[in-house]
């Protein structure tokens, strides 16, 4: 099934030098605190994508991973500004030290390529995974002995460098681990290779998020090691998290993996167990907020259910691995939900987003952003509407406003979402799956009008969320719309779309009828100024029910352990199977 995806960013390099340089230079205004430490956090991220793209410009030219001019700049200029974010975290947001002017000087020396190729780093964007939760991790390491980091790319390049800042050691090499996503390879240089075996009782540790599906990442870095007469007992692994890799890791993996020394980067460790409340999460939402009335109570994984439905039976079905870390805070007689949005830019650009829904009325009140997640209210009093929606008319009125005011008020860039070319390949490749190749043949009347419908497109920020589940009534009957700030930023393919693909998902998850949908699109395009495209309509409604039938299909088999959830997704896969069959008998 075709769910995940992440759309490739070009960049040019020095203006994305010059834009760190000033970055790190305003950081001298700021007063000391948290926000200071999570703008330099988000230098930094800016800092590790400037060296992986150069790195990978590299390897691209080369088909190896060396040693490189620009590249090791960079990687000297990266590794100054996580020593930087280890010092203002371990001194409570005090300190950071000076600007690293003569490491930006070297980096601009350099000949640098016209355009860097780079992904959205999906740990800081999706999963909070913080970098300072690397250099914790490194404490853990054996001392006394010489140590050699390597991080793998993409994201290893940024905690690696925390790593080594924590460690003192030199800036870290980093390796691009290529091939099958379940069978990846190093292809390292020789003079590299030879520099980083040229202390023969050195350990290594090797850095990066995950493990993922197999692995083979991780994997891939051991074999070079291996081959090189590494023994298992001189590597360490600092992962992401403490589990083991998922169903793709074949045995001989799962053996290694159970024998090698691993020091994972624990969320936990880091922002809910730290002894200095300055370091807590809690402790950030207080600053904000005022003092807790209650222990604060984690809501990730499908735990907010049980705040919103009053039985096990009404909840719905989530994705375990697509949910993003969330908690409520109590203060003062209210309550408020902490969601993680992203570091960095993710989380600015999401904090925006919200605060212009709320002003618009359709969202909770926002109270802010702390160093990736993001605060808005919870209101205790709202529920989930009873199903079905009772007051259709006034649904399709709220939907209207709230719709078009997202496709007249949140414009986003045309490369931000999925094409129509990708959408059809995913339907098409879901719906094979799942329903076979007669059906899935189907869709081939779309492909010769592609283009056209890929022209038509209008790309906004998208809710991509129209569940019933996602709406709450308010006492005097107001609906409010949740969860509406991040799922077209979400880890999957969608992005942001057209106004009809959040057109479509309120159809299919609101159970309206041919003509409420077509007054809803009359209604988005008095609010929009500007009519919705009945082909696009038309062609996203497979394509809608194509891509719910893969996400849910995913969560039930993430939820093999657990019965009663894999059931729920389950149910949700034969809804969507049957209104696809439909679709594509009909059509």
């Amino acid at each position: 099934m075709i769910v995940y995806g992440d759309a490739p960013r070009r960049e040019e390099p020095r203006g994305k030098l010059a834009a760190l340089a000033t970055a790190l230079r305003g950081l001298e205004s700021l007063p000391p605190g948290l926000e200071r430490h999570a703008a330099l956090v988000a230098a930094l991220i800016e800092a590790g994508e400037l060296a992986q793209g150069l790195a990978d410009a590299d390897f691209a030219e080369r088909g190896l991973d060396a040693a490189s001019p620009g590249a090791d700049a960079a990687m000297a200029l990266l590794t100054r500004v996580a020593e930087a974010v280890w010092l203002s975290w371990q001194f409570g947001f005090t300190r950071i030290g000076p600007v690293p002017e003569a490491e930006i000087a070297t980096v601009g020396a350099q000949a640098l390529p016209a355009v860097l190729k780079g992904k959205r780093a999906e740990g800081f964007a999706y999963y909070a995974l913080y970098p300072e939760a690397y250099a914790l991790a490194a404490s853990a390491l054996p001392e006394g002995k010489p140590l050699r980091v390597i991080g793998l790319r993409s994201i290893g390049t940024t905690l690696a460098a925390m790593v080594a800042a924590a460690l003192g050691t030199p800036a870290p090499r980093t390796v691009r681990p290529v091939g099958h996503p379940f069978r990846r390879k190093l292809a390292v240089a020789e003079p590299l290779s030879a520099e980083l075996l040229a202390d023969p009782p050195a350990q290594f540790a090797i850095v990066d998020e995950g493990p993922g599906l197999s692995g083979s990442s991780f994997g891939a870095a051991m074999d070079f090691l291996a081959q090189k007469g590494i023994p298992l007992e001189r590597i360490h692994l600092l992962p992401g998290h403490g589990g083991e890799p998922g169903p793709e890791a074949g045995p001989c993996e799962r053996a290694r993996w159970a024998a090698v020394a691993r020091h994972p980067a624990s969320f936990e460790d880091l922002l809910l167990h730290a002894p200095q409340p300055e370091h807590r999460l809690d402790g950030w939402a207080a600053a904000l907020l005022g003092p807790a009335e209650a222990p604060m109570e984690e809501l990730s994984g499908g735990a907010w259910r049980r705040l919103r439905f009053g039985r096990e039976e009404d909840w719905p079905p989530i994705h375990p691995f697509m949910e993003r870390r969330k908690f409520l805070f109590r203060t003062g007689g209210s309550a408020w939900l902490l969601k993680f949005a992203g570091l960095g830019r993710h989380g600015e650009a999401a904090l925006a987003r919200a605060q212009l829904l709320h002003a618009a009325g359709f969202t909770p009140e926002v109270a802010g952003i702390r160093h990736g997640f993001l605060v808005e209210r919870w209101v205790d009093e709202a529920r989930p509407p009873a199903p079905p929606m009772a007051d259709h008319e006034a649904l399709v009125g709220h939907l209207g406003r709230y719709l078009g005011f997202r496709a007249r008020a949140m414009p986003a860039e045309a490369e931000a979402g999925a094409t129509a070319e990708a959408l059809w390949a995913m339907a098409r490749q879901n719906v094979r799956e799942a329903l076979g190749e007669a059906l899935a043949a189907g869709l081939d009347r779309w492909k010769p009008l592609l283009p056209r419908l890929n022209a038509a497109m209008r790309r906004v920020w998208t809710d991509n969320r129209l569940h019933a589940w996602e709406w709450l009534v308010l006492p005097g009957g107001r609906l409010l719309k949740t969860d509406a700030v991040d799922h077209a930023a979400a880890h999957d393919l969608i992005g942001c779309q057209d106004i009809a693909w959040d057109v479509t998902g309120a159809a299919v998850e609101l159970g309206l009828s041919e003509d409420e949908r077509n007054r809803l699109c009359a209604a988005v395009a008095r609010e929009a100024g500007r009519p919705v495209d009945p082909a696009l309509l038309d062609f996203l409604r497979p394509c809608y029910l194509a891509f719910q039938l893969g996400y849910h299909s995913l969560a039930a088999d993430a939820f093999a352990w657990n019965p009663v959830e894999a059931a729920r997704a389950r149910s949700a896969v034969e809804r969507y199977a049957g209104q696809l069959r439909q679709a594509l008998v009909a059509s």
